[in-house]
């Protein structure tokens, strides 16, 4: 409870928003809605007034080997792009909740997260509750978006390795049964993305309550510890940081994952 406290104490705007709130704010001039995934799926039908992002435009390339973040560039495109300047209350919606939880975790890192939610359900959610459906791609319009590092968001490998016996941290590893029994960070604790769904074809999330307490059983988390997520690439694990969000768990994102972790031989590997 502690926890929950204390986010939304930090927190100006919810972190889900339903799509009954969406509709309601179809027409607030404060709210943009932003479409991240596929093309296609955006063009067959969206929510009215929604700007489209391509994933790629979030994510920077190191040497083509792993994924990063690149903030003033993700500021330069929403401001561009969606008209998004501070202050301005954006919701992320998808056809896949990585992607969308990516550019969560993105707007957070770059000091949004304060006026970032995600849409509680995706399009199918949507189109059968008979809710408005567009396929006109509204204009770009022009905004201004402050870039403020926050640095308790994404972590790297080195931060992860200081902190592997630490009390007071809980690994997560968001990948599959298979990914974690061919190897995984020491002490880390496997949780499923797809167990934060009370609907997945829906994207309908559980409770925070339930969330919640999937995490804290799950990983034996008690309320003096933070998260630490991890993945293959970092797109599952900024799904899970979205929803410890959700559930008031403070949370990291060590976005190099997986990936980023065995290429180091001198970091420690579990079979």
């Amino acid at each position: 409870m502690l926890h929950v406290l204390a986010l939304l104490a930090a927190t100006s705007v919810e972190p889900m928003v339903s799509t009954a709130w969406v509709q309601a704010h179809l027409t607030d001039p404060k709210v943009r809605i932003v479409f991240t995934g596929d093309r296609g799926v955006y063009d067959r039908g969206h929510i009215p007034g929604a700007r489209f992002i391509d994933h790629m435009d979030t994510v920077a390339m190191a040497g083509n080997e792993h994924r990063m973040l690149p903030p003033a560039e993700l500021a330069r495109v929403l401001a561009a792009k969606a008209g998004v300047s501070d202050g301005t209350h954006v919701v992320l919606y998808g056809d896949t909740p990585m992607q969308t939880g990516w550019l969560y975790m993105t707007l957070a890192g770059v000091g949004h997260e304060s006026d970032v939610s995600m849409l509680d359900g995706s399009i199918n959610l949507w189109r059968a509750e008979d809710r408005p459906v567009s396929t006109e791609a509204p204009a770009s319009a022009a905004g201004t978006l402050t870039v403020r590092p926050a640095p308790d968001v994404i972590v790297d490998a080195k931060y992860v390795k200081e902190r592997l016996e630490s009390p007071a941290v809980k690994i997560l590893d968001v990948r599959t049964t298979m990914e974690w029994n061919n190897g995984h960070l020491p002490g880390a604790t496997l949780i499923l993305w797809q167990d934060l769904y009370a609907d997945q074809r829906m994207q309908k999330f559980k409770t925070a309550d339930e969330i919640r307490a999937l995490i804290t059983t799950k990983a034996g988390l008690s309320p003096n510890q933070s998260v630490v997520t991890y993945c293959a690439v970092g797109l599952r694990a900024s799904l899970m940081y979205f929803a410890a969000r959700v559930a008031g768990i403070p949370a990291r994102v060590y976005v190099g994952s997986w990936q980023d972790w065995q290429r180091d031989s001198g970091n420690p590997i579990v079979k």
